[in-house]
């Protein structure tokens, strides 16, 4: 995959890969940008989300599903058009089109539609016999701040209901969920929600380098970063293995870098 070797990297787990997942966000890539991506940053991504509801509108999805699959990269739809379904008391025509477009992972979500709890569980548990599926906490909507306790609770509720993964919202933008509007980081509920749930349970959406930065310094190369551009799957792997300036000491022997 390489051009050359360099010595004293850090040990970067290899897909197919149950840490160190890389989640990229299409929000609607043509074909031909997509047969660009994975020609050039395949073996880094391990899924692809079609954003929101970009897929209801993207040119030759099917083939674009498909050239994802063909490569290695799980595809699922971005949880708010599951709930645009839901909110048109149509969830079995989007259960339909899950099996139409051979997808084998599905993202349930409440960060659009006030959905409980309790109805949240249960659309994990109606879909985990079929799909492999991710469940999304936190709302798109700033003004919404749930307290660290309930981030912890409803986590693990959906990790018992069946959910694989759990992805912590942060939207394309970084500026809700775990992020404060200016994109900082809301530091004291990572550091709830790791004393709670395994790392590896987990994946964080961190769109920007800043803040794929600090999860890397967090917990090392191998944690599980979503919503990264297209644009920037090299640019995240060099940030983990070290090669970039803002990791470039941090897995490095302080002896040998003398």
């Amino acid at each position: 995959m390489t051009n050359y070797q360099i010595p004293q990297l850090p040990d970067r787990l290899q897909k197919p890969r149950a840490a160190g997942l890389t989640m990229v966000m299409d929000k609607g890539l043509s074909l031909r940008q997509a047969e660009d991506l994975i020609s050039v940053a395949a073996p880094y991504i391990d899924f692809i989300k079609l954003g929101w509801s970009t897929s209801y509108l993207t040119p030759q999805l099917a083939d674009k599903v498909r050239l994802y699959q063909q490569a290695g990269v799980s595809v699922f739809f971005g949880g708010t058009l599951m709930e645009v379904f839901i909110a048109r008391n149509a969830f079995d025509d989007f259960r339909r089109l899950l099996d139409r477009f051979a997808l084998s992972h599905v993202e349930v979500s409440s960060g659009s539609l006030d959905l409980s709890l309790e109805d949240k569980i249960g659309y994990i548990r109606r879909l985990k016999s079929h799909f492999t599926v991710l469940s999304e906490i936190g709302s798109k909507d700033s003004s919404k701040i749930m307290a660290p306790y309930l981030w912890v609770e409803h986590i693990r509720s959906e990790l018992e209901a069946g959910s694989t993964l759990v992805i912590t919202e942060a939207r394309e933008s970084g500026t809700v969920g775990i992020y404060r509007p200016t994109g900082e980081i809301r530091t004291g509920l990572i550091d709830e929600i790791l004393h709670a749930i395994p790392a590896e349970k987990l994946l964080f959406e961190a769109p920007h380098k800043a803040q794929q930065t600090w999860f890397i310094k967090l917990l090392g190369p191998n944690v599980n970063l979503g919503n990264v551009d297209p644009n920037e799957v090299i640019g995240l792997e060099t940030l983990r293995l070290g090669l970039r300036g803002d990791t470039f000491f941090d897995f490095l022997n302080p002896i040998e870098a003398n």
